[in-house]
């Protein structure tokens, strides 16, 4: 995915919520902050360990695929990097409104990225220069060297070191992305050639035959794809950490006042629905009919990606979280305070999540009738566009179904990000 040629700056935007008693008065039994806190982290607990455990059978399936570089072996490879994306997209809520996260999550998801950074690209469809990066086609798989900043630097071992220090965000530009899951996609998919057309990236597995190689340096993509795919791992078990019963940031949300504590939560859930889903992921490429803006742009895995965002959503409205192995983590949940406060809020809003993720899944039951997101949000594509809109839609209405209960919580304000793309679209389709 080239490096996207606006990027929108995402704003902070406040829905101006007044003070508000639930107008029903305490319908139910009120759970306590504490509470609900303690379920929060454990559900976050539970993504993050859940997202490490499926990104150690994506290592698995790596080996075996430098093991033995077959078509089976790389699909093999590929379809635990989508069963890796389910627990970690419901994790996204709680990069918002918690700043450890926030800090976090570049080294894991950061997107859109310019990758000739890593690897070998189309000049026919790619380019071969960017007046933003100077990196653009840096290729670190094929040069054991490279400039950052005029400096040469010594790229001869590519390790973890090398990905994380020197070049993930080199020369501070941020489409150097260099690690996580967009990172570990490119180098299992390659480049998606195909537009708005049909047709995924389509790397083969002899990128990775050393006795056989195509394209050139396979060892030296083999030892990146290690090296990237070992610090997602490391990444995930820090974040695994933070949330553990000793775990800093789990202390710190349970030390907080009740309002500080319902004002992360709040926070990550309307920020995540409005301006990064809903306006940055899906509104902004809906408009350009853009699909240098689909999330999963390599794997045309993107309607699962935003499908298990938004249901990371309602996961900690209702506070219940189905694990991979079928467990359900649940308890005390924010819903049940609404409720407590303001009945027809909750119900209101539960109405809401769930018909966004009926827009989600009418969207996911569509790619898997063999039209790709990056398909449905083509110019004259209408009836795909519209699919697309609907969800969207449905990530608007939820949100503002959220001011509802917010206040019914008797909080005075929540700022939520913002963009663009829904707050000034003919802005974004001028530039």
């Amino acid at each position: 995915m080239r490096q996207r040629k606006m990027r929108q700056a995402v704003a902070a935007l406040s829905f101006g919520l007044t003070v508000a008693a639930g107008s029903s008065g305490l319908l139910a039994a009120e759970p306590k902050v504490q509470e609900i806190m303690t379920t929060y982290a454990d559900i976050a607990h539970a993504g993050y360990e859940d997202s490490l455990i499926t990104a150690k059978a994506l290592k698995a399936r790596i080996e075996a695929l430098i093991k033995t570089p077959t078509a089976e072996t790389l699909a093999a490879a590929r379809e635990a990097w989508v069963a890796a994306r389910v627990p970690y997209q419901q994790t996204e809520v709680y990069r918002f409104g918690n700043e450890v996260v926030d800090n976090w999550e570049g080294r894991v998801n950061a997107w859109p990225l310019d990758e000739g950074l890593i690897d070998y690209v189309s000049a026919d469809s790619y380019g071969d220069s960017s007046d933003e990066n100077d990196l653009y086609t840096a290729n670190v798989i094929a040069n054991k060297s490279i400039k950052i900043g005029g400096k040469t630097v010594d790229a001869s071992v590519i390790d973890k070191k090398l990905i994380a220090e020197t070049l993930h965000e080199a020369g501070d530009v941020e489409a150097n992305v260099a690690s996580g899951y967009h990172a570990i996609e490119f180098l299992l998919w390659g480049q998606d050639l195909n537009g708005t057309g049909k047709g995924a990236g389509n790397r083969p597995a002899t990128d990775f035959d050393t006795q056989n190689c195509s394209n050139g340096n396979c060892d030296r993509r083999i030892a990146y794809l290690t090296a990237a795919t070992d610090l997602l791992i490391d990444d995930l078990g820090e974040m695994v950490a933070e949330w553990g019963k000793e775990g800093a940031t789990r202390k710190k949300l349970l030390g907080s006042s009740d309002g500080e504590a319902l004002t992360v939560i709040l926070t990550g859930m309307g920020s995540l629905s409005y301006g990064e889903l809903a306006g940055e992921r899906m509104k902004l490429g809906l408009i350009l009919h853009d699909p240098e803006e689909e999330h999963d742009c390599f794997s045309d895995n993107t309607h699962n990606s935003h499908y298990y965002d938004a249901l990371g959503i309602q996961n900690v409205y209702l506070g219940r979280y189905k694990r991979v192995n079928g467990e359900t983590v649940s308890g005390p949940s924010l819903s049940d305070l609404v409720q407590a406060r303001d009945k027809a809020a909750d119900e209101e809003l539960r109405a809401k999540l769930e018909a966004t993720m009926t827009a989600m899944d009418a969207m996911v039951k569509r790619a898997e009738g063999g039209e790709a997101y990056d398909q449905m949000i083509g110019e004259g594509n209408d009836a795909g566009n519209a699919v697309v809109q609907a969800a969207i839609d449905g990530l608007i209405g939820q949100t503002k179904s959220l001011e509802r209960a917010i206040a019914a919580l008797e909080i005075k304000a929540i700022q939520f990000e913002g963009s663009d793309s829904l707050d000034e679209p003919a802005k974004v389709s001028a530039d």
